[in-house]
């Protein structure tokens, strides 16, 4: 079964792409990214719209409720379902996102890690909560350095779960993924990467935080949270959501909100180019030559 790919940092424009090479190819999109998955925010986390979704099938956006978490191993499940899907269509799946974890899982599936007790998850979500997500995370920077780099300092699903892991087995998540490495991919694909250098970058970022301030962002957070009071619940840990929910409760300006929204999407975008480009399967096409990558899908297909 062949899927196509598409990676690359925040703001890169892979489903733009993903669009086009739809068009072209007879395509249909799956997500994952690990904060498009959630309802209610749309905007925020930058969901297909409905003039993109007439273009072609999008698959697993906006369809978790906010206070729910999603593992890396239950979203491969899911898409293995949508791409078993598209291919019975007789159509090409193509993934697009910028979760590495998620894309890893699909292809490669991942470390087969112990069912941690229930009473080791509350103590650690207990420590948590009593001693802060700054604290826990400089934990987890002395327990596991190499992972922590991978992670926000406040996403608080992936820091207890590394620390849930390394509390039951005496091993850090690191040392699972280094010892349990899938060197068969579970599928044919092939990986397109977007890149941008990092000053074009950051200016396209800052134009796509105002654009979505436009276009309704404010009001879709200050409505999630009508709905959703609960400031420990997973979606609050995405960036931009947390930052314009500080303004809405009076922490911080508007305007301070809007900078610290784009810092964090920029160190965001700087964490996910380092993973990915540990990745030597990655074909790499700056924006402004991603019509040279329709040759290269057409190779991929024919072979």
């Amino acid at each position: 079964m062949k899927i196509l790919c598409i990676v690359g940092a925040t703001g890169t424009g892979k489903n733009e792409l993903g669009l086009a090479i739809a068009k072209r190819f007879g395509g249909e999109i799956v997500n994952f990214d690990s904060r498009q998955v959630y309802k209610g925010f749309p905007i925020i986390t930058a969901q297909p719209n409905e003039q993109e979704k007439k273009v072609c099938k999008h698959h697993l956006y906006g369809f978790l409720e906010p206070s729910n978490r999603l593992s890396a191993g239950e979203f491969a499940d899911l898409a293995d379902q949508k791409i078993e899907e598209i291919i019975n269509r007789e159509r090409l799946p193509i993934l697009i996102g910028g979760t590495g974890l998620y894309l890893k899982a699909v292809l490669f599936g991942l470390a087969p890690i112990p069912r941690i007790p229930q009473n080791i998850r509350e103590q650690v979500i207990y420590q948590y909560f009593r001693d802060g997500a700054l604290a826990a995370y400089e934990k987890l920077k002395k327990i596991d350095p190499e992972y922590s780099k991978k992670i926000h300092p406040r996403d608080r699903q992936r820091i207890t779960r590394a620390l849930e892991v390394y509390a039951f087995t005496k091993k850090t998540l690191t040392w699972f993924h280094k010892n349990y490495p899938k060197d068969k991919p579970r599928y044919n694909y092939l990986k397109i990467g977007i890149f941008y250098p990092k000053e074009e970058l950051a200016t396209r970022l800052e134009v796509r935080i105002n654009k979505m301030l436009e276009n309704g962002g404010l009001e879709e957070v200050a409505k999630a949270w009508e709905k959703n009071p609960d400031i420990n619940a997973p979606v609050w840990t995405s960036i931009g959501c947390r930052e314009l929910l500080d303004y809405i409760l009076g922490n911080c300006s508007l305007e301070h909100a809007k900078y610290r929204w784009l810092k964090s999407t920029k160190k965001y975008a700087k964490r996910q180019m380092t993973w990915f480009k540990k990745e030597m399967d990655i074909k790499w096409y700056g924006y402004g030559e991603l019509d040279k990558t329709f040759p290269e899908i057409e190779r991929f297909l024919n072979e």
